[in-house]
């Protein structure tokens, strides 16, 4: 099943960046851009900044039934893996 969550932020210069976060065949995909850029950046091995955004985006879908607790325990494993590796 497909699960996809977005979201928009502003980076320290004050740009736009929006992030997009899809998860299928239990693999989550992130790419994010700048409001100014024509094309996607993907990510192979995905920001950590970004990684607990989503997990905090997951959380508050998770409490309104709109997420599910795999997605949830999905992203907070890839944070884990990523301190680990940092």
């Amino acid at each position: 099943m497909r699960s996809q969550h977005i979201w928009k932020e502003k980076d320290r210069e004050g740009k736009k960046r929006e992030v997009r976060a899809i998860k299928f065949g239990g693999v989550w995909r992130l790419q994010a851009k700048l409001q100014d850029d024509l094309q996607w950046t993907y990510y192979d091995v995905p920001l950590l900044e970004d990684l607990l955004t989503l997990k905090d985006v997951i959380f508050r879908k998770y409490q309104r039934r709109r997420a599910s607790a795999e997605d949830l325990a999905s992203v907070e494993k890839l944070i884990s893996e990523r301190e680990c590796h940092e």
